[in-house]
């Protein structure tokens, strides 16, 4: 009991460098206390007392923000930054060196008997306000973005972000400078929540700049072949800025009549 104590005090000093001693990890960190007083709830279940056991997690709860059901099954090292709003199911399953942020929710997606709650492998990584739902496997060192919901399996070492959950590709390449560009202008940055971590839907869009930015090529190119071939090209009416200034100039002038 005594070893298993000073893992998860000495996971906090390896996943959090806020963490200043062992004194303010064993008094001020909710998510130690979250785990040890489940570890104590869990048991009084299995030995059949689950009224006793419920109580406790209640006043787990009411003490950390917390909540994890006494029937849930948890490895060890398990880390929860800050915590609040954590709620782990009966039949959830965590393996060894998990780390959880805030507002996680291992939930079910039915009301029937069974196993109903997901089951995390050994060294996944689930970030604030994810929500992952059902019987489903998370595996070995995976990584969940934050606020994603996972209805489906994960595979190992694989990384989720969005709504649904989309399994990001590490294949994808970065965008090319003229591309950065055209983004920019629309207000569009695929990079705004984290740099290293391409999302599936920014790279969708990406392609869609890449066609518009093919189809204006096109376009000039056949600007250039009809003028050569001697047939006049009508002037097209004036391209709409992607800037925002023509959008920012017509506010100012209504601003101006009024």
């Amino acid at each position: 009991m005594i070893a298993r104590i000073k893992e998860d005090i000495a996971c906090v000093f390896e996943r959090d460098p806020a963490a200043q001693s062992v004194w303010e990890v064993i008094t001020a960190y909710p998510g130690f206390h979250a785990v040890m007083i489940h570890r104590l709830s869990h048991r009084c279940w299995k030995a059949g007392f689950h009224w006793l056991a419920r109580f406790i997690s209640h006043i787990a709860r009411w003490l950390t923000g917390i909540e994890i059901h006494p029937g849930a099954q948890i490895g060890r090292r398990l880390f929860i930054d800050h915590g609040m709003g954590v709620v782990i199911g009966e039949t959830a399953v965590i393996g060894d060196d998990c780390t959880l942020y805030h507002g996680v929710t291992l939930g079910g997606t039915s009301w029937k008997k069974g196993k109903r709650h997901p089951t995390l492998h050994d060294g996944v990584v689930v970030g604030a306000g994810a929500k992952i739902l059902g019987p489903i496997d998370i595996g070995q060192g995976a990584r969940i973005g934050s606020n994603s919901v996972v209805l489906k399996p994960v595979p190992d070492g694989a990384t989720v972000v969005g709504i649904p959950g989309h399994l990001i590709d590490p294949n994808i390449k970065k965008e090319s400078t003229e591309r950065e560009a055209i983004a920019y202008r629309m207000g569009f940055d695929p990079y705004g929540a984290k740099a290293d971590m391409p999302d599936p839907v920014a790279n969708a869009i990406n392609r869609m700049l890449d066609h518009i930015q093919s189809m204006d090529k096109q376009l000039e190119n056949m600007k250039k072949a009809l003028d050569e071939a001697g047939i006049r090209y009508p002037e097209p009416p004036p391209t709409p800025k992607l800037d925002g200034c023509e959008i920012e100039d017509s506010y100012q002038n209504e601003q101006k009549k009024d």
